[in-house]
């Protein structure tokens, strides 16, 4: 066992926390907003493939981060739209994107590099392995400083409470809305970016693999506040780096089936999900959309 846990085991949690930080704080902006965004995956989805798409073209790694920003808040920007001028239904909006964005890349990706699975290997000098770690443990004490300290965030968390309230104050909701959910497509963006120039080098056809939901589920698990957010997507990132340690250990001379140590990681969602959802209070206005009163 002492081969399975030890230093290597915690840096490598700490890694794959990584882009789930990034993305669940980028959720935690929008939903404390009132906008539901489960279209987290994509749009990692959608930085994963503009970093290492602009990386190799540039032969930068921060003008791919840059463009994953850029490339986040733009599908964001198409989810607050239908969202906030059009009032569409956020999850059905939400879901959209993310099936949107598992075809899309791949069609891009054989449009510019003659391959749907996957795009050309970005050089090693040009990778970003340490950098949006950093950036995503400043981003905890930030986000708690704005979300708390600040007038923005103060008229945040009014409008995802209570958004009639906040517009008898002066308020504009559908201002402070569309902001927290371009914020939450930049964060997202960052976290692919980090998956594809940063954990690899290079970016394959769903590679998130499913890092948006569970980087929901750590939202909600954290109770939309960032530092609890950080811990459950410390907990998620360190059964993430157990199950690859565990991939060919063997207990009482049989091997685990590597297909059950894979699930770890979607079982432990799934538990959290039927186990806190209930229990943790969502901002009062999530999902409801707002219509100013003439």
């Amino acid at each position: 066992m002492s081969d399975i846990f030890n230093v290597g085991l915690l840096l490598s949690a700490l890694r794959l926390a990584t882009p789930l930080l990034l993305a669940a704080l980028g959720g935690l902006f929008s939903e404390r907003a009132g906008v539901i965004n489960i279209a987290l995956e994509g749009l990692m989805l959608a930085g994963a493939f503009t970093a290492a798409s602009v990386t190799w073209y540039a032969g930068s790694p921060w003008v791919g981060l840059v463009s994953a920003v850029l490339a986040g808040a733009l599908i964001a920007a198409v989810h607050a739209v239908a969202c906030i001028r059009y009032r569409a239904d956020q999850v059905v909006s939400g879901t959209a994107i993310n099936i949107l964005l598992t075809g899309v890349p791949a069609l891009l990706s054989g449009a510019f590099f003659l391959s749907s699975g996957s795009t050309p290997q970005v050089p090693q000098e040009n990778l970003i392995p340490w950098t949006p770690i950093v950036i995503a443990g400043l981003l905890v004490p930030l986000t708690y400083y704005v979300l708390y300290y600040t007038p923005f965030g103060l008229r945040l968390r009014a409008v995802g409470e209570n958004p009639e309230a906040a517009d008898a104050a002066g308020v504009s909701v559908n201002l402070m809305r569309y902001a927290a959910v371009l914020i939450s497509g930049a964060l997202a963006g960052i976290g692919g970016a980090y998956l594809s120039i940063g954990q690899s080098s290079l970016f394959t056809r769903n590679m998130s693999a499913g890092r948006g939901f569970i980087a929901l589920a750590a939202l909600i698990f954290g109770k939309w506040r960032p530092v609890q957010t950080m811990l459950a997507c410390l907990l998620f990132g360190f059964t993430e780096a157990v199950a690859i340690q565990l991939q060919g250990v063997r207990f009482g001379g049989e091997e685990i089936p590597t297909q059950f140590v894979q699930i770890i990681p979607y079982v432990l969602t799934i538990v959290v999900l039927a186990g806190f959802i209930g229990t943790s209070r969502a901002p009062r206005a999530l999902g409801i959309p707002y219509q100013k009163e003439k």
